[in-house]
């Protein structure tokens, strides 16, 4: 009888499948580097200079995406990125370090930093698949068992090297890359919506009149409007929900992430509430959030990074959201921001003395109908990805242990676009 193959997710290997180190099935393995020459090399457009920031496991992001000169580019041509090329993050957080994505197209041409690692999927692997093997949790757990440091960790080109992946024959990987990647689209059709509906709202709060700076005869503080850390009672739960920094986007008022834990210091909030982030770089990136998706008087906790922003009574609540992304109050925030470099922050009271023109009453009124009804229609899209996302890591075990045939998968998912 053949001897069974454990594989580093923990199942045997099915028959014809093989394990390999990711050495052996890769053309090119390697990570990039600081370009020479300062600030000066970095440019508005240019060769794309891919961070860690721009790695999410099975996503690439824009947001924050770098440019740096030809010549720049041309110094680091060793770690030119190609399309299908897997970017692994090498170095970070036990939430950031080992996030991975293929390169997007749209993105090249493009070079990365020392903190993103290039892999090259050789003949007989498919990238797409090789990316959601690297993706699948237990594989996550056993390159960090691998990594070194304290609370911000890192591989070496010679760990990933020696990372050991079950190999099913092509047409099987390319199967299964295919079957999740479905979840994936109806993801991504999901928030290219939600991006949509929050364009077309910001165009509508524009015209509100917020960007324009007021006069005398129109001015009014934006507390008249807004209250900033307002009074909120203590979570009734034991473990009410909380909200970290990670869980807030750079681009898009969805919240896709919390967790539970025993109430501690940290700002308060409740549903219709917008989380502003007030530290360096985060405030300058945009991290925003909309709290939608607690229970009916539930009270959440989040990072005492944030600056709670809610909308005074007869005020619609989305005009808080749409405020924080305004890039004229941001632009006064970051202003008042202070504190050491790396550390500068902007407080409440500082952020909240700004002026803006007093809305017309039905004008408000009919911006706040249309993004109530947006946001209801946000808030089920997000529901919906965050099941397919739930489903997706239900079926990706199974499928890379050979447990679960494409097919059956195929049916499954299916049912769920």
């Amino acid at each position: 009888m053949a001897e069974k193959i454990t594989t580093p997710l923990g199942s045997t290997l099915p028959d014809g499948w093989a394990l390999r180190g990711l050495g052996e099935m890769c053309t090119k393995i390697g990570s990039g580097a600081t370009p020479k020459g300062g600030s000066a090399v970095y440019v508005q457009s240019g060769v794309s200079f891919i961070r860690s920031q721009n790695v999410f496991d099975h996503r690439f992001s824009k947001a924050g995406l770098a440019f740096i000169t030809d010549d720049a580019a041309e110094r680091l041509s060793g770690v030119t990125v190609q399309e299908n090329d897997v970017l692994l993050n090498i170095t970070g957080d036990g939430q950031t370090i080992a996030r991975c994505c293929v390169a997007p197209s749209a993105a090249l041409p493009a070079r990365v930093n020392q903190h993103v690692m290039i892999i090259r999927a050789g003949q007989g692997l498919d990238p797409e698949f090789l990316q959601r093997h690297l993706s699948h949790p237990a594989m996550r757990a056993y390159m960090l068992s691998h990594s070194a440091g304290g609370s911000r960790r890192a591989l070496t080109k010679k760990q990933v090297e020696s990372f050991l992946i079950s190999v099913p024959p092509l047409p099987i990987q390319q199967a299964i890359a295919e079957v999740v990647g479905a979840l994936d689209d109806k993801i991504g059709v999901n928030e290219r919506l939600a991006v949509t509906y929050e364009r077309l709202l910001q165009v509508g709060m524009e015209l509100l009149g917020v960007e324009r700076i007021p006069d005398d005869s129109d001015s009014v503080r934006v507390t008249d409007l807004v209250e900033f850390n307002p009074r909120t009672p203590k979570p009734s739960d034991d473990e009410p929900v909380y909200v970290d920094m990670a869980a807030l986007s750079t681009s898009r008022a969805g919240i896709d992430s919390w967790s539970r834990r025993e109430p501690k210091s940290g700002t308060r909030f409740r549903n219709g509430d917008t989380l502003l982030a007030r530290i360096t770089p985060c405030l300058e990136n945009g991290k925003t959030g909309y709290v939608d998706f607690m229970l009916e008087g539930e009270v959440g906790v989040g990072s005492t990074e944030f600056i709670v922003m809610r909308s005074r009574p007869g005020i619609p609540q989305e005009f808080s959201y749409f405020l924080a992304r305004s890039g004229r109050f941001r632009e006064h925030s970051i202003r008042n921001m202070v504190g050491s470099s790396g550390r500068q922050r902007v407080s409440a009271n500082d952020s909240s003395n700004f002026y803006v023109v007093c809305p017309d009453r039905e004008s408000l009124m009919a911006f706040g109908k249309r993004a109530s009804a947006a946001f209801a229609h946000m808030k089920s899209l997000g529901e919906e990805s965050r099941t397919l996302a739930t489903l997706r890591e239900t079926l990706l075990p199974q499928l890379l242990s050979g447990r679960l045939h494409v097919r059956d998968a195929e049916k499954i998912v299916e049912e769920a676009v």
